[in-house]
């Protein structure tokens, strides 16, 4: 399963986040395999060791595939999370007071982001709540 945590904007107008996996089937050769989505942009980006960006909304929503850094999250509730090499990022806060981050560590933030088609259907599935 590949990890992925989910950012929308919530009905106050601050983002929210949820944990969960990109679902995945069983498929040939014993490999797991996802359904595609329909994507409308794919662009790489590199952010040096020590990088930050200030309180933001996404542009489009996307996803956001880290190839290696460690990032932490924070929204305006003080609520973090971190982003690891190989995890996805649903980034669908893309109106309100937005988000943060920061870059942990030594290795440099490399991404790709993937704009997906209005209307996909995404694979995200939510991790199950503790209560």
């Amino acid at each position: 399963m590949i990890r992925c945590v989910r950012m929308w904007t919530g009905p106050d107008g601050d983002s929210l986040f949820e944990e969960g996996t990109i679902a995945l089937t069983e498929g040939e050769r014993g490999d797991f395999v996802g359904a595609a989505v329909a994507a409308r942009r794919l662009s790489f980006q590199e952010t040096a060791s020590g990088g930050a960006y200030a309180w933001h909304q996404d542009p489009v929503p996307r996803f956001v595939i880290t190839l290696s850094g460690t990032l932490e999250f924070e929204t305006r509730s003080g609520r973090t999370f971190t982003i690891r090499p190989g995890d996805v990022l649903l980034a669908q806060d893309n109106s309100g007071s937005g988000h943060r981050w920061r870059l942990i560590g030594d290795e440099p933030w490399r991404r790709a982001y993937i704009v997906y088609e209005e209307g996909a259907d995404l694979p995200f599935t939510p991790a199950p709540h503790q209560g």
